[in-house]
């Protein structure tokens, strides 16, 4: 197993980027955070996972364990190969795929290009087992992580119906971020959907 690679990139290609190790070129598919800053790095590491079918073997590349982490855990989600894993992993930060697991937050796995409601669902059931209690990147009133645990039988978060709502609207995940960001997390759903609306 090829578990990390350190060389100099000579290339980003839209199948992946070649890194030169010692005079060999190895191409990998590497998530955005792996290959920042790959044209002006002299040299670069990134984490890798090598993929072995019969008629290939293919490689990933990951900016650190943790995102190397999340992609094998992915994997053994079924329906989830490794190139769609790539693109979940590629589209948020690992702390952002933990909190979306946390919150049950299937439209951010919908996102993805393959990956419908089904699979989104299954996506989180599958990893919140596996992650377990996982904090939220912050803590609550009483200076505990907040987890899962934590927040069954809690309301959704404001931010998430107000999202939910946008995207029923027929706005894209991302065009519903965008709106929301700008306005007072503090409000009350009705009103941050009011505001986004009107495109504060």
């Amino acid at each position: 197993m090829i578990a990390r690679l350190r060389g100099k990139p000579v290339a980003l290609r839209p199948e992946g980027l070649v890194l030169d190790v010692g005079g060999v070129g190895y191409l990998v598919a590497a998530t955005p955070r792996a290959t920042r800053n790959w044209d002006v790095a002299e040299e670069i590491s990134v984490e890798t996972y090598l993929h072995v079918r019969e008629d290939a073997l293919q490689l990933f590349g990951f900016a650190d364990v943790e995102e190397r982490e999340l992609f094998e855990l992915l994997m053994t989600v079924q329906g989830i190969g490794p190139k769609v894993s790539l693109a979940i992993v590629s589209g948020s930060t690992p702390a952002e795929l933990r909190r979306a697991v946390t919150l049950e937050d299937f439209a951010r796995f919908m996102a993805i290009p393959g990956i419908g409601k089904k699979t989104a669902q299954r996506v989180v059931l599958e990893l919140k087992d596996r992650l377990g209690d996982i904090g939220l990147g912050g803590e609550d009133a009483g200076g505990g992580a907040v987890s899962v645990a934590a927040r069954a039988g809690a309301e959704v978060p404001s931010h998430l119906v107000a999202r939910e709502a946008l995207i029923g609207l027929g706005f894209s995940l991302a065009e519903a971020e965008e709106r929301l960001a700008s306005v007072d997390p503090d409000l009350p759903p009705e009103e941050r959907l009011k505001l986004a609306l009107r495109g504060a």
